[in-house]
């Protein structure tokens, strides 16, 4: 669902109303640049954060590397499991959701770029109440959800199909692994919450008066670092340009094992033949 903020544009920076407490956030990675390659592919870095209320530390609970092509008018959502060990630029080998505890946005885009072998030049980030302040603000997403959920560890009871889920049910949704898969099948759905989000946004977007409204609605909640007009602007663009129906939903093939006594996974071959298609073109079947 954070990746809903691709879809931002300048033209609501004036005549808003006061700012609410931004409950996404907008980095620009360090020395990073927006150049792309005419019609060659970008990469942005979507996370989600556990924290709770009153937490100032906190691990990436959910990770998604989109990959757009806007040549091609299509993308790639690839969804990585939070517990893939890999290296973690002056931290050693550890899970890579500690990334983002350990250094925040810059060290979360250094470790992923490692492991994907992509340049990332944005980080888009939320929580726990930014997922469901957003759903709900924009009036709910409708959801294919691929299988019956029943888990009241994260409050997931639905049946299959399409349905609209409000901000309660979509954050319940992303935080299901009570599920044959465990987080595989969990980062998968929330890749599912992120197309479905899109879909939305680019349904109000179907006229100018509606595109301003849906823009404000997200900027009212957002955060930015390092983030200008133009920036916005060219996120914006790349948002709206992308039909969801031309975006593939991407999970990296691993393996579930342990290392120092914790469970963990591991890139299996595949996921080498997968970040291979990505860095080509943006674009991977998976």
């Amino acid at each position: 669902m954070v990746g809903l903020s691709l879809a931002m544009g300048p033209g609501v920076l004036h005549g808003m109303s006061a700012p609410r407490k931004a409950v996404i956030e907008i980095h620009k990675v360090d020395e990073a640049h927006f150049n792309p390659v005419p019609g060659g592919p970008i990469f942005l870095l979507v996370l989600g954060n556990d924290a709770r209320p009153g937490e100032s530390i906190s691990r990436a609970d959910a990770i998604h590397v989109i990959g757009v092509n806007p040549g091609a008018g299509r993308a790639t959502i690839l969804n990585i499991p939070r517990d893939t060990y890999t290296p973690i630029p002056g931290y050693g080998t550890d899970k890579i959701n500690a990334a983002y505890s350990y250094g925040g946005a810059d060290l979360m885009a250094a470790a992923v770029s490692g492991l994907v072998g992509v340049d990332i030049p944005y980080v888009i980030t939320t929580g726990f109440v930014g997922l469901t302040a957003m759903v709900d603000e924009l009036g709910g997403v409708d959801v294919n959800v691929p299988t019956a959920m029943s888990d009241s560890n994260s409050g997931a009871f639905f049946s299959a199909g399409v349905q609209r889920l409000d901000g309660t049910a979509a954050l319940a949704l992303t935080r299901n692994r009570g599920l044959s898969g465990g987080d595989f099948s969990r980062t998968r759905n929330q890749g599912i919450l992120i197309l479905a989000g899109l879909a939305k946004l680019r349904a109000e977007g179907a006229s100018p008066v509606q595109t301003l409204k849906a823009l404000a609605v997200l900027l009212r909640h957002t955060t930015l670092h390092g983030v200008g007009v133009a920036d916005l602007y060219r996120l914006g663009r790349l948002g709206l340009s992308i039909d969801p129906a031309n975006v593939t939903n991407v999970t990296m093939p691993g393996t579930s094992g342990s290392a120092g006594g914790a469970s963990v996974v591991f890139p299996t071959a595949g996921a080498a033949g997968v970040f291979a298609d990505l860095r080509d073109d943006g674009l991977a079947t998976g």
